[in-house]
């Protein structure tokens, strides 16, 4: 398997969560986002900014989100970065944000690339982070 990083990553470099759909759950991807980035050695800051930016996506796919829905999120680990990809049912006729709305100029300043794609009644955002060098 390869990531978005164009390196190769194994199922023990893999962690899924699933959480319902609802804004009072989002502290337990915002942690585990922190803890994994910590692993990595990131930095303060870049620690908070992805936490930040995965808050941000899912806010953005809470807000299209079906009734009762569950929020996937999958964390793939490499040497160096994290990628980060959070998945929602949608309802019918859902769009995401454009990528010239403030919510999404958001994420791209604070990851290293960002992408979104919805289809078959489901959205994905997926976030990169790369560590800094010199760590």
């Amino acid at each position: 398997m390869t990531q978005l990083t164009g390196q190769p990553t194994t199922d023990d470099d893999v962690v899924h969560l699933t959480v319902p759909a609802d804004g009072g759950y989002l502290g337990v991807l915002r942690t585990a986002t922190a803890g994994l980035a910590a692993r990595l050695q990131f930095a303060l800051d870049e620690i908070e900014d992805l936490r930040i930016a995965v808050d941000e996506a899912c806010a953005m796919l809470l807000a299209i989100a079906t009734r009762d829905a569950a929020l996937e999120c999958r964390f793939a680990v490499t040497e160096d970065a994290l990628t980060v990809e959070v998945t929602v049912p949608t309802v019918r006729g859902a769009t995401l944000p454009s990528e010239s709305s403030f919510a999404w100029k958001v994420l791209t300043a604070l990851t290293t690339s960002a992408s979104a794609r919805a289809a078959d009644g489901r959205a994905t955002i997926s976030l990169l982070t790369r560590r800094a060098s010199g760590y």
